[in-house]
């Protein structure tokens, strides 16, 4: 008892002692890992071609030895080992964001957008660039780049069933997007993941990076920094901005969950720090153009952009898929700002038909902006799917879809037709289904249009009273030193071997690890300190909530005076959208053409033809594409069983026969039978084909019946069976069908 008594006081201040132990070891640990930063940072610039890529790469073009050089690459992913690549799939072609961070972000890890294209047997490329842009490189002059990396990947791959897959993430989409509208012959499908095409739009109390040009006084700002930086505009300043958005993470839970996590974080954290601290520069002609065409000007998506060669920047001359990957929780490329810009261009689904533009879009409900390319969830659902069920979208309809992703169960229908977890749809959507996305009426547009204004003349006072003497006082080495003394850069150089500290810190650090001793998790000291970072979060939280709020006042107060807008000749009273683009009178003579040629082929075709037909008008009632369908077709193809087209001939088939039904469907389907071969046998094989297909994702309801049924007497008068409850298996399909040939 006495030893009880004499231990008892201990006991009370033991967890004290313990949480007071832990938070010493902690803290050395802490400043150890910012030490490991802090080399690795320095390490990183001193690279030649500084990137987080974790794939060995070949190299096939450079950039810099091109007619309009730029510091841009295209690189072949070598396959990992186990990795077995089809050279017959269409390969793709992943471009990085030059916004402020170096390349690599698409291929950070293993379950990233390259790990999951190669996984499905796909061919992968590579575009990134050097941290120094090339003397007077423009956007224009990366675009012309991008086409000839396209071409050489398209020579390099002569038996591809499609053009390549581009993938671009950020700001690479909207330049990605920039060249498919003057060479559009140079792609297959596009993934946009996370990019702002429509900068204007958003929610009011969500959204608030869009109001910044404004509240800057426009462009002015961007040509200042460029001059001060001797022509070239530090990347850190883009980092900054957008660290900006939510100092909670910023300022605080970055840092705190490492530090509370110290003992498992330091791989992750240190990880995803080489990508953030990897900053690049821009020349100022190509920051000046992306703020003053794109960001505060708005004028990409009312194709107001034209090449130096006079052609426009015309979304809508597209004619690959376009698929838009967003999400709602991404703060810095809203669903808004990434589909806004369908509003712009179309009056209609029918408007997207008549440009034969094919748009799937599909929205996250909560993943982060660099969680879009960096998140393993993301990656092995949406990317998969996208990658495993790219010719499906190729061979779309023309129209306007939502991608729709289903976790596979037991009540799947077919779950072997396939791959992954995850079953993929696409379901037609109008643009209502946009509009309840979010985005900007008339009295929006008016103030964002004003701000254009502004930043027009206010960058035209600069460059006639200001730029000059800015211009002669700024040279290389003083942009040098402002690039070194930026306070994000100076967060990494203070804490690395370079510091004095590090050679008191790597001993203290040695004893630590070896003499580690964490605290429990239910010590009440621990507690309390969850306690408190939730409360200093929820007080950032609400500054940044007051701040936005304010900034978003202040702007619609500002530029949504009548008498502003009035001054700039916009009308405060027009309720007229200020966006959209004028009507192609060619666009129409043109399609009155197409509509002519088209009602020619309404009885033209044979077999192949018919079935097609048949399949789409089957299946239009659905509202809906599912990958089970596609697979069928897929595997029957490769049974040299069905039509025996090639990927491009299906899709150009399948679309052609989607429009002549959209123009006439009587006629069209009238014209069925006259198609269709004197050969019982072979007109039932296809028959058998477009039943299995169309069964595929389960039983076929009412309405599906009824248009199987009258398929089925076009095909075969005297076959009376309307569809099938289970489809046959693929095995035995050409044994069933030589069978019935016989």
């Amino acid at each position: 008892m006495a030893g009880d008594a004499a231990t008892r006081p201990y006991d009370l201040f033991a967890p004290a002692i313990e949480y007071a132990v832990d938070v010493a070891q902690r803290n050395i640990l802490f400043w150890d890992v910012m030490r490991q930063r802090g080399n690795q940072y320095r390490e990183h610039l001193a690279q030649i071609a500084p990137n987080v890529l974790d794939y060995e790469v070949e190299f096939i073009v450079d950039g810099r030895q091109l007619e309009r050089p730029v510091n841009y690459g295209l690189v072949r992913i070598v396959p990992p080992e186990g990795v077995v690549i089809d050279p017959t799939r269409r390969p793709f072609v992943v471009v990085d964001p030059r916004a402020g961070h170096g390349p690599g972000i698409g291929g950070f890890k293993a379950d990233s957008e390259i790990g999951v294209v190669m996984k499905a047997g796909h061919p992968c490329y590579f575009v990134g660039f050097l941290p120094d842009p090339i003397p007077g490189q423009t956007i224009e002059d990366v675009g012309r780049a991008e086409a000839v990396f396209l071409e050489k990947v398209i020579a390099l791959h002569p038996k591809a069933d499609g053009k390549p897959c581009v993938i671009g993430n950020c700001q690479a989409g909207w330049a990605v997007v920039m060249l498919a509208s003057v060479r559009p012959e140079l792609f297959g499908p596009m993934i946009i993941a996370g990019s702002p095409l429509s900068y204007w739009d958003g929610v009011h109390g969500r959204n608030p990076m869009r109001y910044s040009g404004g509240l800057l006084g426009g462009s002015w700002l961007t040509a200042l920094t460029g001059d001060l930086g001797a022509g070239k505009f530090d990347g850190a300043w883009l980092v900054q901005n957008f660290e900006n958005l939510n100092p909670a993470n910023t300022w605080w839970m970055k840092q705190y969950n490492l530090y509370s996590k110290i003992d498992t974080e330091a791989p992750r954290y240190l990880g995803f720090e080489r990508y953030w601290g990897g900053h690049v520069n821009l020349n100022v002609e190509e920051m000046q153009f992306i703020v003053d065409q794109l960001f505060v000007g708005n004028n990409l998506a009312a194709a107001k952009i034209q090449t130096s060669d006079g052609y426009p920047l015309d979304l809508r001359n597209i004619r690959s898929p376009i698929v838009v990957f967003c999400s709602e929780g991404d703060n810095i490329t809203p669903p808004p700002q990434a589909l806004g810009w369908i509003l712009d261009l179309y009056d209609s689904v029918d408007d997207i038909r008549s440009h034969e533009q094919t748009i799937v879009y599909s929205v996250h409900q909560q993943v982060g902006h660099l969680g879009i390319f960096v998140s393993g969830g993301v990656a092995q659902k949406e990317y998969s799917e996208f990658s495993n069920n790219i010719d499906l979208i190729d061979v779309l309809p023309p129209g306007l879809y939502e991608a729709i992703f289903e976790r596979k169960g037991a009540d799947t229908a077919n779950p072997d037709l396939t791959s992954g977890e995850w079953v993929m749809r696409c379901e037609e959507r109008t643009l209502d289904d946009i509009r309840a996305l979010g985005g900007n009426d008339a009295a929006d547009d008016r103030c964002f249009a004003a701000a254009a204004k502004v930043s027009e003349i206010n960058l035209a006072l600069y460059r006639a009273f200001a730029q000059p003497l800015v211009r002669a006082l700024a040279n290389p080495p003083m942009a040098e030193w402002m690039q070194k003394l930026h306070p994000l850069r100076i967060t990494y150089e203070l804490f690395s071997d370079a510091s004095p500290m590090a050679a008191m810190l790597k001993p203290m650090t040695a004893w630590v690890r070896e003499h580690r001793s964490a605290a429990s998790p239910d010590n009440p000291f621990v507690a309390w300190q969850e306690n408190t970072s939730e409360q200093i979060v929820a007080a950032l939280d609400s500054w940044r909530d007051v701040r936005d709020r304010f900034a978003e006042q202040t702007f619609f107060t500002i530029y949504g005076s009548p008498a502003l807008q009035a001054a700039f000749g916009i009308d405060p009273a027009s309720a007229q959208p200020l966006r959209r683009p004028a009507k192609d009178p060619w666009h129409q003579e043109l399609l009155r053409e197409r509509l002519a040629s088209l009602k020619a082929l309404m009885a033209v075709g044979g077999l192949n033809t018919a079935t097609v037909r048949a399949l789409v008008y089957a299946g239009k009632c659905r509202g809906a594409v599912d990958e089970r369908g596609f697979e069928i077709v897929r595997r029957l193809r490769r049974e040299d069983v069905g039509p025996s087209l090639s990927l491009v001939e299906f899709k150009a088939l399948v679309r052609e026969q989607f429009y002549l039904l959209l123009i006439d469907q009587e006629a069209a389907l009238a014209a069925i039978p006259q198609m269709l071969p004197e050969d019982a046998p072979a007109r039932q094989q296809m028959l058998n084909i477009i039943r299995r297909v169309l069964a595929a994702c389960g039983p076929l309801d009412g309405e599906d019946q009824a248009r199987l049924a009258r398929i089925t007497r076009l095909f075969d008068p005297g076959d009376t069976t309307a569809g099938v409850e289970k489809i046959v298996p693929i095995s035995s399909a050409r044994r069933e069908i030589e069978s019935e040939a016989s």
